[in-house]
């Protein structure tokens, strides 16, 4: 498998890993593996304010990983399988690499 030069890189992917460099939004995407989610359970759980939630829950959403329904005056949120297969197929590119032998450096 060969590397796509950068400005072959998807912008979705670039996004993608922008959205998971983040603690918070991890965190988020730890609680919706098993289920989906209203914005007041993830504060509650997360034991943060809606609007740094929601700062986060729309760079999540924008990178693709997360989708959202309304149902009233909530809004859930679920986990997209699917932008995290096109992860996964990006990063199998560099499994056949093997860690760089380095010298034991001495003072």
């Amino acid at each position: 498998m060969t590397i796509p030069p950068p400005t072959l890189v998807k912008p979705a992917l670039v996004s993608g890993f922008h959205a998971l460099s983040d603690p918070i939004r991890l965190d988020v995407l730890r609680l919706l593996q098993t289920e989906e989610l209203c914005v007041c359970d993830l504060c509650s759980r997360l034991n943060i304010n809606q609007s740094k939630l929601s700062f986060h829950l729309k760079t999540l959403k924008d990178a693709g990983l997360v989708l959202s329904r309304q149902a009233g005056r909530w809004i859930y949120y679920r986990i997209n399988g699917a932008a995290f297969v096109d992860l996964a197929d990006y990063l199998a590119i560099y499994q056949h690499l093997q860690p760089a032998h380095r010298p034991d450096c001495l003072p």
